[in-house]
């Protein structure tokens, strides 16, 4: 075999093992062995910390915490994964921005014996890597796992590394954490560093190649770096895909693995290249497939380009790839043709590629080309600077310029750098760093993903009470108990009035505000006390939490109570709510199935739904929604709800959001064609929304519109109050209402014959003016040949003003005319000189200036024209008269 190699178990002959086999292999090993095999989760992480996912146990934590039910306390996955802390190293032969992450996991089942038993039986039985070339290592304090290895492994005690930084930490501020034992690679000795002491982890080398991390959670780490051990411990391992490809495959770097060399040979023959014969294009050539590989996920995920947040790290790693597209000499737009191999590569397993093909194509079209305009822009700005600092003899471009191309107008800095030094010039890196700096901080001031706080009391409450029983699918009323009261976010036995306060019920009728619907609001009350509830809220699943104020009385912790939810405001959203499914469903059926949900709300006075689109709709497009919607309102259809298996309602045609996490058991919520998972209130039927009626529809951000409606009597309202306001315009035009749009094209043509004739007549006193404006010409200079006029002149505007100046300078031919307007306090003022006397030395700016001394303000522009004003008006006249002189002195 190959160096490194393995053969498939089974197999005859050296058989390498492809990526997609290495992860099925994976997958079913588990699987094999009592483990769920669940799906990636998105790039976009529920947790509200952390921009992208970056492990494969993020979408665990909530089972690992005791947040949430899993479907198996045994589970496996394959998770796409994307990081840019090492971006910069991307193109060497480890690094990259995606990656898959292997992993399987112990919900409280089983513990580090049985990690290291599964990992060492896939890791040598089935993979079939020699076991002396592999080598663990184990956190310093840990006790147990150093026996653990010898005992399944036979490895002895001197072979294990302890290293004091195994250590796995939570993904964002706080989350579970724990110890780990990592699996190194011995690559061979001729990768080693020759010292005695090499080992894995080595500074010196890259002998030894990590390849998977078995994570022992134990703890609860919070905001404050205290840890707290968790009801339960839990296992988390992660092995990379591409580094064990490398590793299974016998090749030198990722790169080279079958994963990536189908990408870099297509992008080769795109540009007509060889990959393997020059450095500079090998890395381009890299960077490219790897960016693009996190280019397509991230948009098949719903990331869309922005300016803030995850949006801000797609436009970055598209503008990179971009910039490495060119320097392989890729001036076209390239996106789509990378998107397009890999879509074909990877759409096999993740099969939203295939799904979401054209809305990934559309995403990177519209921002590539975006981009390439801003490329053009930024040139254009850069060689402006340049050419300011040539004149004044500089040779440095200040850092706030090359920052502000950079963040204002997108422009990179490693094109400017290219830039400057062909023009024998360099850049401030300096002022650069501490414009970038100053940024950050600003950055870090206005932090978007900041939790809440109060979370830890919410978390500490979950672990004490049981799970929130809603009762709000059958009733607006119940009876039930208070279970806690929290007064600033700290439980109390008792709150009176006025208090503001929170209530958790054992069981409520409140939704809890989600999916866009808004939390219910209403009364709890009692015999000693009532509260308002004016919002409710899941601070983290399976608590509901009521907040509002005390009215009357008092109540405690374990009183009896009654909940009685606002019943005409839940019926106003539940008909949003419903609404909204049919809009869903409208664009779907009008747009393509790429339309997808980007946000909503779901209030009782009106309903907003954000899609993906990347233009906007057409009034006859907006008609046509607005039909299909009320079609199937009037058609009365049945709102039905299921619940069932998440991959059963799939496999019905079950519409679910990408950007939502759905448990093992969904509710599926059902109205004629509309299919989706959805656990909010709806109406009972479809004609109980009454009326739908779209009132806007625009942009929101980059391929992004909303659409804005309102239902029921929102809508009867908006409708009534348009016709009230017809009657009144009718009554006012003096026509019938069905006449009123030809009463105003009447009056329309009107004023525009009315317009016409009053221009007519300006033009008229516009030539007379300027018939007299030329007979009182001042002729100056030495043979007197040179026309002056210089007058205050009572014109309507600006334009006005230019106009009659370019009248009386064509009649008079070479000369002077330097015209004023007033209006109150207020004067304006146009000079225009011809080239003949600019040659001779008259400068409009200079008379300008003068002008613009005189009326206390200022002025300036060019040679042969320039104007200005000023707030002394009175002294128009005596400025006009005093023109033929400065020109008089011009001329010399």
């Amino acid at each position: 075999m190959t160096k490194g190699t393995s053969e498939k178990s089974g197999s005859t002959g050296s058989v390498q093992w492809s990526g997609a086999e290495i992860r099925e292999t994976f997958l079913r090993f588990f699987e094999e062995r009592g483990h769920t095999r669940m799906s990636s989760s998105s790039l976009i992480p529920r947790d509200p910390t952390v921009l992208l996912t970056t492990a494969g146990m993020q979408q665990m934590i909530p089972y690992f915490l005791g947040q949430e039910v899993p479907p198996s306390k045994r589970l496996t996955t394959a998770q796409k994964c994307f990081r840019t802390t090492d971006i910069d190293e991307v193109g060497d032969d480890s690094h990259l921005t995606f990656f898959e992450m292997l992993g399987n996991f112990s919900v409280g089942d089983y513990f580090k014996r049985e990690a290291i038993e599964f990992a060492w039986e896939l890791l040598t039985q089935v993979y079939g890597i020699p076991p002396e070339r592999l080598y663990p290592t184990v956190h310093e304090d840990d006790v147990e796992s150093p026996g653990y290895w010898q005992a399944v492994t036979g490895i002895p005690a001197e072979s294990i590394t302890r290293l004091d930084d195994n250590w796995w930490g939570p993904p964002g501020d706080r989350g579970p954490c724990g110890p780990d034992s990592e699996i190194y690679y011995d690559r061979g000795l001729e990768y080693g560093c020759g010292e005695a002491d090499c080992a894995p982890a080595c500074p010196r080398c890259d002998r030894f190649l990590e390849i998977w991390n078995l994570v022992f959670m134990q703890y609860y780490q919070d905001e404050h770096g205290v840890r707290t051990p968790l009801k339960q411990p839990n296992i988390d391992t992660g092995m990379g895909l591409e580094r064990l490809a490398v590793v299974l495959q016998g090749v030198e770097s990722i790169y080279d693995t079958d994963i990536f060399r189908t990408i870099i040979d297509s992008v080769a023959r795109l540009v007509g290249a060889e990959y393997g014969k020059h450095e500079a294009h090998d890395r381009s050539l890299r960077v490219v497939s790897d960016h693009g590989r996190g280019l397509v996920f991230m948009a098949a995920d719903g990331v869309l380009p922005s300016n803030t947040g995850r949006g801000y790290v797609f436009r970055r790693v598209l503008r990179r790839t971009v910039l490495f597209g060119k320097r392989l000499g890729l001036d076209r737009p390239f996106l789509t043709d990378v998107a397009e191999i890999i879509i074909g590569q990877m759409g096999g397993h993740y099969t939203q590629l295939q799904q979401r093909h054209d809305q990934i194509l559309d995403v990177l079209s519209m921002e590539e080309r975006k981009f390439n305009q801003t490329l053009a822009t930024g040139l254009a700005l850069l060689e402006r600077e340049l050419e300011r600092l040539t004149a004044e003899g500089k040779t440095m471009l200040p850092g706030k310029v090359a920052f502000r191309l950079y963040d204002t107008h997108g422009f990179p800095l490693e094109l400017t750098e290219e830039v400057v030094t062909e023009r024998g010039m360099t850049i401030d890196r300096v002022g650069f760093e501490s414009e970038m700096e100053e940024q950050r901080e600003r950055a870090r001031g206005a932090n978007p993903f900041q939790r809440e706080k109060g979370e830890e009391a919410w978390t500490h409450l979950a672990k004490v009470l049981p799970q929130t029983v809603f009762t709000g699918y059958d009733g607006v009323s119940d009876e039930s108990e208070i279970v806690a009261l929290l007064v600033n976010g700290q439980p109390v036995d008792m709150v009176t009035a006025p208090e503001n306060a929170a209530i958790v019920l054992a069981r409520t009728p409140f939704y809890a505000e989600a999916g866009g619907q808004k939390g219910d609001q209403g009364v709890i009350s009692s015999e000693m006390g009532a509260f308002h509830v004016l919002d409710t809220q899941r601070p983290i699943p399976g608590l509901n939490v009521q907040f509002g104020q005390m009215t009357e009385g008092s109540l405690r912790v374990g009183a009896s109570v009654r909940a009685q939810v606002n019943a005409e405001r839940r019926r106003d959203i539940m008909r949003n709510h419903s609404a909204t499914h049919l809009l869903h469903r409208a664009l779907k059926d009008l747009f393509g199935e790429q339309v997808n949900q980007r946000g909503s709300l779901v209030a009782e006075d009106r309903l907003r739904f954000d899609f993906s689109l990347n233009r906007p709709l057409t009034t006859e497009e907006l008609r046509e929604v607005d039909r299909r919607v009320s079609g199937w309102v009037l058609e009365d259809l049945p709102v039905t709800t299921q619940i069932m298996p998440y991959k059963e309602a799939i496999a019905t045609g079950a519409m679910a959001l990408f950007s939502e996490k759905y448990g093992d058991l969904v509710r599926v919520v059902t109205m004629g064609p509309s299919r989706e998972l959805c656990g909010g209130t709806h109406v009972g039927a479809t004609g109980q929304i009454g009326l739908y009626l779209t009132t806007q529809e625009a942009s929101v951000a980059a391929n992004t519109r909303r659409i804005e409606a309102l239902t029921g009597v929102t809508a009867d309202t908006f409708l009534r109050g348009r016709s009230d306001l017809l009657t009144t315009v009718s009554a006012r035009l003096k026509t019938r209402p069905d006449e009123v749009l030809t009463r105003v094209d009447q009056f329309q043509e009107e004023l525009a014959e009315a317009r016409r004739e009053l221009a007519a007549a300006q033009r008229a006193q516009a030539r007379e003016l300027a018939e007299q404006l030329v007979a009182r010409a001042v002729r100056v200079g030495a043979t007197g040949d040179t026309p002056v006029v210089a007058a205050v002149v009572s014109v309507t505007d600006d334009q006005a003003l230019r106009e009659l100046s370019d009248t009386v300078r064509a009649k008079l031919g070479p000369s002077v005319v330097a015209l004023i307007m007033t209006s109150g306090e207020q004067a304006r003022f146009v000079v225009m000189v011809a080239p003949e006397l600019t040659a001779r030395g008259v400068d409009a700016r200079a008379i300008a200036a003068n002008l613009g001394a005189r009326l206390g303000g200022r002025g300036g522009g060019k040679p042969e024209l320039a104007q200005g004003g000023g707030k002394q008006a009175d002294a128009a006249r005596s400025a006009a008269e005093a023109v033929p002189e400065l020109v008089r002195e011009q001329l010399g």
